[in-house]
């Protein structure tokens, strides 16, 4: 049986795809997720649905240290509380009002999520950084396999022309497609940089046929 995808971390995306005063998309195992930044730079991660009319909040925008609603501008702070209705001016929302959160944070240029907030810190890479991600038709087991390697907790080390690289491993919120981001040595020249991004793109391309195959390992 496939191993399930639901670490105590998950890496939802790379800290480049969230440039300052943004919101993106993203989701855990078990629920869809609206990362957003704040003008501060501090990254957040609330449940991707406006408690108001159920809109997902990963299509508003950002305003300084809030996230707004596209639909009807219900501002919430990172503490998940409503901060203001646009239509209501001059009143103070309720404490009851609010949007789940999780526990987020960045490291290695990837962006970590978590459901549980006493877990320890998130994963160290080694002297990695984040270079790209992709989504793919295809299990764990079978990109270990078309490496030729062990598949970790959720992570692939690899080596790609001598570099050192390591694929972490998440759910990319469609059936039977994976997220991966990958990561190379912190120092890695351009050269390298193009290299193992097409060697990315190979092995996409293996283990989506492999999938096709019904050859998982």
């Amino acid at each position: 049986m496939p191993k399930e995808i639901a670490p105590v971390w998950t890496p939802v995306a790379l800290s480049s795809d969230l440039p300052v005063a943004s919101v993106i998309p993203a989701r855990l195992a078990t629920a869809a997720l609206a990362i957003w930044r704040a003008q501060s730079g501090t990254v957040s991660a609330v449940a991707d649905r406006c408690p108001h009319r159920g809109m997902r909040l990963s299509h508003g925008f950002v305003r300084g240290e809030a996230l707004s609603c596209i639909y009807h501008g219900w501002r919430y702070g990172k503490s998940g509380k409503c901060l203001a209705i646009p239509a209501h001016p001059s009143l103070t929302p309720p404490d009851a009002i609010r949007v789940a959160t999780y526990r987020a944070g960045e490291r290695d240029g990837v962006i970590w999520v978590t459901a549980d907030e006493n877990t320890a810190d998130m994963p160290s890479n080694d002297g990695l950084t984040a270079l790209r991600s992709i989504a793919l038709s295809t299990t764990a087991e079978t990109l270990a396999a078309c490496i030729g390697t062990d598949l970790g907790e959720n992570a692939i080390d690899w080596a790609i022309d001598g570099m050192k690289a390591r694929l972490l491993i998440a759910p990319s919120g469609e059936d039977g497609m994976l997220l991966l981001h990958l990561l190379i040595e912190s120092g890695a020249s351009q050269a390298q940089k193009i290299a193992a991004s097409n060697a990315l793109e190979v092995l996409r391309r293996q283990a989506e046929s492999a999938a096709s195959r019904g050859e998982a390992a």
